[in-house]
């Protein structure tokens, strides 16, 4: 009997699938759908989770990594709150907070990070701005050469 038969992914061990996974959060309910789905993906396969919330408010596009504001604050301590979660379920963990546009940030980061996976949840469709505008989901997906897990929320 061939060994490769009785691994996952036709032959490939699960310890290879993914090193290194790039877990958006943006501080909302729908992070923990994500999140949930992500933890035993993570465990199985041995990886390393980055999580990156992305600041867009005023003070963040104005000032960047300057920026002083409670939105700063709070998005801090929410990735500390979610890194130490991950962390205490046995997963390497890191937590980043980048400014400027989601999108963009996303793209640089999986780059910076030699990310393998990114793993989104999504809000659903806002009809017009989505129309002209594009989702973040679907601007990342477009411009990263790397597999995109995108879970509708709840």
């Amino acid at each position: 009997m061939d060994a490769r038969a009785s691994r996952p992914c036709g032959g490939i061990g699960a310890q290879n699938m993914y090193k290194t996974i790039l877990v958006t959060v943006d501080g909302t309910s729908s992070d923990r759908a994500i999140l949930e789905h992500i933890k035993p993906l993570a465990k199985l396969a041995g990886s390393r989770v980055v999580l990156l919330h992305v600041a867009d408010g005023w003070a963040a596009r104005t000032y960047g990594a300057d920026a002083v504001s409670r939105e700063i604050s709070e998005d801090t301590a929410y990735l500390k709150q979610v890194r130490e979660e991950l962390q205490a379920a046995g997963i390497p963990t890191q937590s980043e907070l980048a400014y400027g546009v989601p999108s963009k940030e996303i793209v640089k980061w999986v780059t910076e990070k030699g990310c393998d996976l990114v793993a989104m949840s999504t809000h659903g469709h806002r009809l017009l701005g989505d129309i002209f505008l594009g989702t973040t989901a679907s601007r990342v997906q477009h411009e990263i050469s790397v597999p995109v897990l995108l879970l509708r929320a709840k």
